[in-house]
């Protein structure tokens, strides 16, 4: 039996699952963070800092003004404090440590150079020796970032600087190494897994491909409440026949239950612990790699709002702005704006503000209210409006 919803419902489904509508605690703590990303299940990770960098910005989104060193604490701290690893995911992301065994085979299908660019599958054979050398000197030396090779090292002066860091990347893709700590302008430091991560966690066992695939399929219909197989497939950044078995099995054991959204031609699959709530309620700015809209042909069936990032497209051809959060009011978005945090002046600056169409007249009053709350948590003195425009 097929289960039909609206698309409104849907939406609620999915706000729900991704921990929207629920009131924010007074003080985010550690337990609030935690629980967050075990919500979500990874954080992707962007260099771009106009803002704040993007790992950050779900946490705020869901929970308001939290302490971002608890964070990089569970990222980057000591051993056994940490909590989190990073691994490529749906990007590079921040992942809670339990699904470091969830990920094995696609450490060991990099490892055999099955994935991958090009000239990072050559380190799996005809570039190995020079990978390994890699590897030895970080055994040796201890943690060491892409610049500790720059211009070769002394030992093998035959390394080239790209040459490098594709071999660091090859390593960090199979699992050989890991990210210790990131440094200055968030380069990655690179060390041994087993002097980084919990022993605990590369104790566990590693199950089989198959088994794992099933597991990362179950926890991207979790966070997503209501999705197509495209959408289950895209949060880990599954390929078809990485998925489509594991969305079979799922829905063998009906944890996956066949659903039809009203206006929708694609087949939907809803998580069997998925909440529809009666309203959602609640204010948030939306990073453009945050898990509700990263996939942007989703956001578009969800919220009926198309939404590109225009870092790359020349300033003159920009519709929207350069660094540009959606809005979240309630259950629909209802603006965009381009936000930049200016450090030097003390203030967030909002560029401009776009106003969808059929934005309520509440709108700007209750943005105000979630721009004040983020300039104050990037210790920021105020903000600065630009222009405010309506959407065509």
């Amino acid at each position: 039996m097929t289960i039909t919803f609206s698309l409104k419902e849907a939406r609620r489904i999915a706000l729900a699952a991704q921990g929207f509508g629920v009131r924010r605690p007074e003080q985010p703590t550690a337990l609030h963070l935690r629980k967050s990303l075990g919500r979500l299940g990874l954080f992707q990770i962007d260099s771009v800092n106009v803002l704040a960098r993007a790992h950050y910005l779900p946490a705020f989104s869901r929970l308001g003004g939290y302490d971002r060193t608890l964070l990089e604490r569970d990222a980057w701290g000591p051993t056994r404090e940490r909590r989190l690893f990073e691994y490529w995911a749906h990007e590079a992301s921040l992942l809670p440590l339990d699904l470091h065994p969830l990920l094995r085979w696609r450490m060991a299908r990099a490892e055999r150079g099955e994935i991958g660019y090009q000239a990072l599958k050559r380190f799996a054979t005809e570039h190995r020796p020079e990978a390994r050398a890699v590897l030895d000197r970080i055994t040796a030396e201890g943690p060491l970032a892409a610049a500790d090779f720059e211009n070769g090292s002394s030992k093998s002066g035959w390394w080239e600087w790209s040459h490098t860091k594709h071999a660091l990347e090859f390593l960090f893709w199979s699992g050989s190494i890991t990210t210790a700590t990131r440094r200055g302008s968030f380069a990655r430091v690179y060390d041994l897994p087993e002097r980084v991560l919990p022993k605990a966690v590369l104790d566990l066992p590693t199950p089989d491909a198959a088994g794992a695939q099933r597991a990362l399929i179950e926890r991207s219909a979790r966070a997503l409440g209501v999705a197509t197989a495209s959408d289950l497939r895209d949060y880990y950044r599954l390929k078809p026949d990485e998925a489509d078995h594991a969305i079979a099995a799922e829905a063998e054991e009906g944890v996956l239950i066949p659903t039809r959204i009203e206006g929708w031609s694609q087949k939907v699959w809803l998580h069997r612990d998925a909440r529809l709530p009666r309203r959602v309620s609640g204010a948030a700015l939306l990073a453009p790699f945050d898990p509700l809209i990263w996939e942007r042909s989703r956001t578009e069936r969800l919220f009926g709002f198309r939404y590109r990032i225009e870092i790359y497209v020349p300033q003159d051809k920009r519709t929207h702005g350069y660094y540009v959060l959606p809005f979240l009011m309630d259950d629909a978005l209802v603006a965009r704006v381009d936000l930049k945090a200016d450090r030097q002046a003390g203030v967030l600056l909002a560029h401009r503000i776009t106003l969808e169409p059929g934005a309520p007249a509440e709108t700007l009053e209750r943005l105000a209210i979630e721009l004040d709350r983020m300039a104050a948590w990037l210790g920021l003195d105020g903000v600065r409006i630009g222009m405010t425009v309506a959407s065509s």
